[in-house]
């Protein structure tokens, strides 16, 4: 129980500080560039039209919403962090429980892990879902989504049940697919490629590398999955121009597919301007 408390008390204060983060690349996932780009120099010298990056967008947002826009939708999401640590938490604690034939630590061990965050994805994806509306407000500067409670009524009264967990399968194929691949090729690495005389920082280490792989590797159902919870809920950021309305989230991968938007968001730096209007912006602006 206390290790689970120090858990929550972590996971929120990173939470806190990571915040403004994620807001901007929600926004910029959306498509919503409010900013003229600027011209700058690749990291070959070559000088190129750059969408603002991480601290213009800040400072955009801190110039129309003060220093506490940049924590809009917090609450949701600090919801979700606590509920999430805690399902997570009793899941892997009851499958530990549970008898298996090891054959494969590694199998055995991913398989679990995948179980408690399958059940802790599923049962904080309402208030993720929140979260993301809270954030695309911005946009259309509305006010639909004021609260955690009464944010939940306005979905079930729009959607049902079912608007809760807009983006579901997409958000859990990643979460799965970035899991076994990080933990593949960490077993990988640290069986057939590092020595066991090697210290434990570099086997760490060499888990780190490959869940930022991971996470590269499966980005796209994060994207899609994101696009999903807010497409077509009466907020403008998820109707056109932002985005054409998605009957399922494989016609979002399409759509973004076609475009070659599919990292639309992925970094935060160097945003090379891309070619043809696929953000909803005024091109006029551009040139």
């Amino acid at each position: 129980m206390a290790d689970t408390c120090g858990q929550v008390l972590l996971g929120s204060g990173l939470t806190v500080l990571s915040h403004p983060l994620m807001y901007i690349k929600v926004l910029v996932q959306v498509g919503h560039e409010p900013l003229p780009p600027t011209l700058g120099r690749n990291l070959f010298g070559r000088q190129v039209y750059q969408l603002p990056g991480l601290f213009a967008y800040a400072k955009h947002i801190i110039k129309i919403d003060g220093k506490s826009g940049l924590f809009n939708g917090l609450a949701p999401r600090l919801c979700a962090g606590t509920i999430g640590t805690i399902v997570h938490s009793r899941v892997l604690q009851k499958s530990q429980e549970s008898k298996f034939e090891v054959r494969s630590p590694y199998t055995v061990l991913t398989t679990r892990e995948m179980i408690a965050r399958s059940c802790a994805t599923i049962v904080t994806h309402p208030f993720h879902v929140i979260t993301l509306r809270c954030m695309v407000q911005f946009i259309g500067r509305e006010a639909k989504y004021s609260g955690v409670f009464d944010s939940v009524i306005t979905v079930y009264r729009e959607e049902g049940i079912l608007g809760f967990f807009a983006g579901l399968i997409p958000r859990l194929l990643g979460d799965v697919l970035s899991l076994w691949i990080c933990n593949m090729l960490a077993h990988l690495i640290n069986t057939y490629a590092i020595d066991d005389s090697v210290s434990l920082e570099i086997k760490n280490c060499s888990q780190a590398v490959t869940g930022f792989l991971a996470s590269m590797l499966t980005y796209p159902f994060v994207l899609v999955s994101n696009l999903m919870a807010v497409n077509n809920c009466g907020l403008a950021g998820g109707l056109p121009p932002y985005a054409p309305i998605y009957p399922t989230w494989l016609d979002c991968w399409s759509h973004l597919s076609r475009e070659g938007n599919m990292s639309r968001g992925n970094s935060l730096f160097f945003r090379k301007l891309p070619v043809g209007k696929t953000y909803a912006i005024d091109q006029k602006r551009f040139f």
